[in-house]
């Protein structure tokens, strides 16, 4: 499913216009990856939670070279799926 897909959906199942889904799915999005950004947590019970995690600086091998390389520490985004989400799809 994509953005347009998703957005279609959230209209059909909510009853909205396809352009207050959409803004809506943009609202939503932004205010994850803002708080993301600041870093902070977004947990929706049920459902699960959006975090950011720290990822140590690394060595690695360039595969097409076998040349070690370092990786960069990087920050990452998790998706931690919630209980009932895990339910649902078992």
């Amino acid at each position: 499913m994509n953005k347009s897909e998703f957005i279609s959906a959230v209209a059909e199942k909510s009853g909205l216009s396809k352009v207050d889904a959409k803004k809506a799915v943009e609202a939503f999005v932004d205010t994850v990856s803002n708080e993301l950004k600041e870093g902070g947590k977004v947990a929706l019970l049920g459902f699960g939670s959006f975090s950011v995690s720290e990822k140590a600086a690394r060595k690695g091998v360039n595969p097409k070279t076998k040349e070690t390389i370092e990786i960069a520490a990087r920050k990452a985004v998790k998706f931690k799926a919630g209980a009932e989400l895990n339910e649902l799809i078992k």
